[in-house]
Parts: C-alpha cells; sequence; structure tokens
C-alpha cells in the first residue's frame, strides 16, 4: 500500500478547522494509508491584532461569531454553541497557547497526541465555551484528555516545542499557505478550504495520478 502524506495546516481557534479536522478523521477511516501530519497556523499572535483588524477585541467576538454561524452549517454534526459563546465573558482567545500545546502533546505521544489535543481544545472552545487562551484551562483539558500532564508540560515549557511551532510557520511561508483548513498533500499539491469528505478523497486521489 502507497503511502500518502497530507499536510494539515490549522488553528486551534480556526471554526472551520473544526468540522474538518472531523472529516480528516473520516478520511483515514477509509483510507488508511494516508499519514496525516499536523502543522501549526496563526491567525491571530497578539491580542493586539483584533485592534487592528476589527477595531477592538469586543467587535472582533461579534465578527467572528458571524464566522462560527458559517462554520456550524458547514459542520457535520452541527457542534457550534453561539449562544455559549455570545454570553462568555472572557476576550476572544489568540492563537498561541493552544498551539504551543498540542505541539507539547505532539512532543508527549506523537501525531496522535497532538490530534487529540487539537481536537479537545476545539471541543472545549466551540461547544462548552471554554477560554482555550488561559493556561489554566488548557492544564485542565490535557488532564482531561489522560495525556501524561507532566510530560506534557515539561515540553510546553521547553522552548524547543516554540521553537517547533516556528519551523511550521515557516513552512506556511514556504507553502504560500494564507487561509486555513489547508491540506498539503505529498509536499506539492494544495487543498484549501473545508470541503466535503468525498471532495477531499478525490483530491488525494488526483494527486495521486
Amino acid at each position: 500500500m502507497r503511502k500518502i502524506t497530507v499536510e494539515f495546516f490549522h488553528d486551534v481557534i480556526c471554526s472551520f478547522c473544526f468540522p474538518m479536522s472531523y472529516r480528516m478523521r473520516e478520511l483515514v477511516k477509509v483510507m488508511p494509508e494516508v499519514e496525516v501530519i499536523h502543522r501549526s497556523f496563526a491567525l491571530v499572535r497578539e491580542g493586539g491584532e483584533f485592534d487592528k483588524m476589527f477595531g477592538s477585541r469586543e467587535a472582533a467576538k461579534e465578527e467572528v461569531l458571524g464566522h462560527w454561524a458559517q462554520a456550524n452549517e458547514n459542520d457535520d454534526l452541527h457542534r457550534f454553541n453561539i449562544q455559549g459563546m455570545r454570553e462568555a465573558d472572557f476576550p476572544f482567545p489568540t492563537s498561541m497557547k493552544g498551539l504551543l500545546a498540542c505541539k507539547a502533546a505532539f512532543f508527549t505521544g506523537g501525531e496522535g497526541a497532538y490530534w487529540d489535543i487539537f481536537d479537545a481544545l476545539q471541543t472545549a472552545f466551540f461547544v462548552h465555551s471554554r477560554n482555550i487562551g488561559d493556561q489554566a484551562v488548557i492544564g485542565e483539558i490535557i488532564r482531561e484528555t489522560g495525556l501524561d500532564f507532566e510530560n506534557w508540560q515539561s515540553h510546553y515549557q521547553d522552548p524547543k516545542t516554540m521553537e517547533a511551532v516556528g519551523s511550521d510557520f515557516l513552512l506556511v511561508k514556504q507553502y504560500g499557505i494564507t487561509v486555513v483548513p489547508t491540506l498539503i498533500i505529498n509536499g506539492k499539491h494544495r487543498v484549501v478550504g473545508t470541503l466535503p469528505l468525498a471532495r477531499v478523497i478525490s483530491s488525494i486521489e488526483k494527486a495521486m495520478e
């Protein structure tokens, strides 16, 4: 069986990455020859970027919740709790702590651990209205998944983990990626957006011709 590598570029705060991650899990069920490699992409690295893009963090929240509504329509399971997030009293989170948490999970338990933590953080955020920009909340979520917390924490605090996130950002530039979710098949073929599973499969098959 020929191995197919798919680099999955995503962000923990990306609403369209939430349904795409579910479809990628469905993909590997029907195409076990696909190896998914998770890559970091930061939509918002610092809180001040919300001000630049939307005028204020409060305005950003309302604008982004409109994106959530679109993503919920795209989500096969329609899991988004938009009203819960609208009522939440914490600032809309930035990307970096969650991305670092996922990369630390990779160093703790490989791509599978990365994926589990990525999904756990996104579910906590989009479904349960938890603040995944809060260090303590992230720690709670890690413990809830059953991942070796002490091992994860050592990697989370290790500068090499942030360097690994930075290496993903370099790949973002090299591939010319400007939006997520984006898939890169075998280092060459690009698939952009939250596409139906059938289209993802056909794109991979076409890339392998």
